[in-house]
């Protein structure tokens, strides 16, 4: 049985790597950073002696995801848990020179989450059994400045994840969406001493903490997984706010930045 993960040469994909292979599962991890890759194949093979097989290739592409398909298929791999977990992160009021960045995000987080759950979930569905996860995030149902994109592409996945799981429930396949709050990886760019005063607070937790939740419920067949307090809290504390107090914080934070 083989899990097939994207972004999985560092941060939570890496750990989703590990748990699954702790699982016994062989692994098929895509990334587009070649170093962590080769790392992450030669340390996970070695320490739980499964089948680490690689593709580096850049998901934020249109195209990508069936070059992903046929990769497996060339291969001879055959998923049973597919984990989209690569992503993006940017924090900045949109403009011309933002349309790069965009464009990436939104082919990265939207069409090849998309068509990935499409092209495995089919196999899966013929297959009679398999499990799809989603990573999503908080933002999702916590629109703000800065961000616009970002949570907007993750609010997709939390309703394109429930509609699909619906579709593919009656065939044995499972459908999660994980929507974390702030996770300690190099996705957020943190001072070491604010990073590690949040830590010692609980307001970031470690990728082991997540992807032991995440996988937990994937298995018992969870759609939406928000795991944590602040998950609950901030979005109440945000949709309770008015929104002239977002606006004064959001240039508050953007006339800082340009400082």
């Amino acid at each position: 049985m083989t899990a097939l993960i994207t972004g999985g040469g560092s941060g939570i994909g890496l750990e989703y790597a590990r748990q699954l292979a702790g699982r016994g599962y062989d692994l098929a991890i895509v990334s587009n950073r070649w170093e962590e890759l080769s790392l992450a194949q030669a340390e996970l093979s070695m320490e739980f002696g499964v089948k680490v097989q690689t593709l580096y290739a850049d998901l934020a592409r249109h195209g990508a995801a069936a070059e992903v398909v046929a990769w497996c298929d060339r291969e001879g791999i055959v998923p049973i848990v597919l984990v989209n977990n690569a992503g993006m992160f940017f924090m900045e009021y949109l403009g011309e020179d933002s349309l790069g960045k965009v464009s990436a995000m939104m082919t990265l987080h939207v069409e090849t989450v998309t068509e990935l759950n499409i092209l495995f979930g089919a196999r899966m569905k013929a297959a009679g059994h398999g499990h799809i996860l989603n990573m999503a995030s908080m933002t999702a149902w916590v629109p703000a400045p800065g961000i616009a994109v970002y949570s907007a592409s993750k609010a997709y996945l939390v309703s394109f994840g429930k509609g699909l799981s619906h579709e593919l429930k009656p065939y044995g396949v499972t459908v999660t969406t994980v929507c974390p709050a702030a996770v300690d990886t190099g996705l957020y760019p943190l001072g070491e001493k604010l990073r590690t005063r949040l830590k010692r607070l609980g307001i970031i937790k470690s990728p082991e903490w997540l992807v032991r939740r995440a996988l937990k419920g994937m298995f018992h067949g969870r759609r939406v997984m928000r795991p944590g307090p602040l998950n609950r809290l901030v979005p109440a504390l945000v949709k309770l706010a008015p929104d002239t107090l977002i606006d004064h914080l959001g240039m508050k934070w953007f006339n800082r930045r340009r400082v």
